[in-house]
C-alpha cells in the first residue's frame, strides 16, 4: 500500500511540474514531421485557405479561396468527405473562403473575407448548403475589399470568436490590420455587426495576418496563463507566432523553410498540440500540372527537462514492478 501512495504521489508530482512548466506553448520546440498532398475535388481541394481541427470527429475540414465547399480529411490527409457552397441569395462578389473554424457537433462557421461575413452552418457528408438562407454574422464593417477577414477560432470556454483582417492599404475606409475578440450572435439575415478589437495588431510586427488559433483547445495547458494564448498565422512574413492577449509575443517559429513554392494560409491545432498548416498549391510558371494544396505537420519535440521527468517516471514504475516481482 504504502509503494502505491508513493508511485501516485510522484506521478502527481511529475504533472504537476509539467502543468508549471506550461507557461508557453513554446513553438522554438516545434518542428515538421509530415506532409501530405490534399485531393483536388474537382478544384474543390485546391487554393487551401482555411483549416480547423473537429475532436470529437478526430478530423480535419478545409476550404479553399474560391468557396467551392469544404472537405473533411483525416490528420493524414485523407479524403473523407466533402460538402457544396450554394452561394444564391448571399450577394457574394468573389465566394472568397478564407476563415474556417469548428464548434462540435458538425456545426462549422465559414468566413467569406470580402464582406467580412461568418456563416454558421451544418455538415453534411455529400450535401449543399445554401449560404444564402444560412444564419450569419457581421464581424467588422469596414468597406469590402480583398484584405478582409482572413481567419477565425472558436473558443469553446465562453462560446466567443477571434478574427483577423489580413493588412491595411491607403485607403482607409478599408480599414487597418485587426485582431478581434467576443461573442458573435448569428441570425438569418445578419446577426452581430462587430466584435471589438482585441489589441493593436501592429505590435505583432507581421506583414500581414493570415489565420488565428486558440489555444485553450490544448489539454496539457488546461489551467495555465498559456490556455488564454493565441497562434497567428502571416503569410507574407512567412511566420507563426504565440501571443497573449494584450499581443505580446511570447513565442515564434519561421516558416520559411518548409516551402518555397506555396502559400501558407491556414492553421489549426489539435488537444496534444501538434499544430496543422494548410498551403494552396503551387501556382504560376514552372507549377507542376498535378499541383495540390499541401497539409504541413508540426509536432513538438521535448525538451531535455520534460525527458528528465519522464524517464524518473518510468525509472519508479520499474522499481515498482521489481520489487512486486
Amino acid at each position: 500500500m504504502h509503494r502505491t501512495l508513493t508511485l501516485v504521489a510522484a506521478t502527481a508530482c511529475l504533472a504537476c511540474a509539467s502543468a508549471q512548466a506550461a507557461t508557453a506553448l513554446n513553438l522554438a520546440h516545434y518542428q515538421l514531421s509530415a506532409s501530405y498532398a490534399l485531393d483536388t475535388l474537382g478544384e474543390m481541394g485546391l487554393e487551401g485557405s482555411a483549416i480547423t481541427y473537429a475532436r470529437d470527429r478526430n478530423s480535419l475540414f478545409f476550404v479553399g479561396d474560391e468557396g467551392l465547399g469544404v472537405v473533411e480529411i483525416s490528420r493524414t490527409g485523407q479524403t473523407l468527405g466533402s460538402m457544396a457552397f450554394n452561394w444564391a441569395g448571399t450577394n457574394s462578389t468573389h465566394n472568397d473562403t478564407e476563415g474556417l473554424t469548428y464548434l462540435g457537433n458538425g456545426q462549422l462557421v465559414v468566413v467569406d473575407e470580402r464582406p467580412q461575413r461568418a456563416y454558421s452552418f451544418s455538415y453534411a457528408a455529400g450535401g449543399s448548403v445554401a449560404l444564402g438562407s444560412s444564419p450569419y454574422a457581421t464581424i467588422s464593417s469596414w468597406t469590402p475589399s480583398n484584405i478582409g477577414i482572413e481567419g477565425i477560432s472558436y473558443d469553446a470556454r465562453d462560446g466567443s470568436f477571434v478574427t483577423v483582417k489580413q493588412d491595411a492599404d491607403s485607403n482607409t475606409s478599408r480599414g487597418p490590420q485587426e485582431v478581434r475578440a467576443g461573442q458573435m450572435s448569428f441570425a438569418v439575415g445578419g446577426g452581430s455587426t462587430s466584435i471589438p478589437v482585441l489589441f493593436d495588431a501592429n505590435l505583432l510586427g507581421l506583414a500581414s495576418l493570415s489565420d488565428v488559433q486558440v489555444l485553450s483547445v490544448v489539454d496539457g495547458l488546461a489551467g495555465t496563463a498559456a490556455a488564454d494564448h493565441l497562434l497567428i498565422l502571416s503569410l507574407d512574413s512567412k511566420r507563426l507566432v504565440e501571443v497573449t492577449r494584450s499581443g505580446q509575443i511570447v513565442s515564434e517559429l519561421d516558416l520559411s523553410g518548409l516551402t518555397s513554392t506555396e502559400n501558407i494560409e491556414g492553421l489549426s491545432i489539435d488537444e496534444r498540440g501538434v499544430i496543422y498548416l494548410l498551403a494552396e498549391q503551387a501556382q504560376g510558371d514552372g507549377a507542376p500540372a498535378d499541383a495540390a494544396s499541401r497539409l504541413f505537420v508540426l509536432t513538438p519535440v521535448p525538451e531535455p527537462g520534460t525527458w528528465a521527468l519522464m524517464a524518473g517516471g518510468l525509472a519508479l514504475l520499474g522499481w515498482r514492478r521489481k520489487r512486486q516481482g
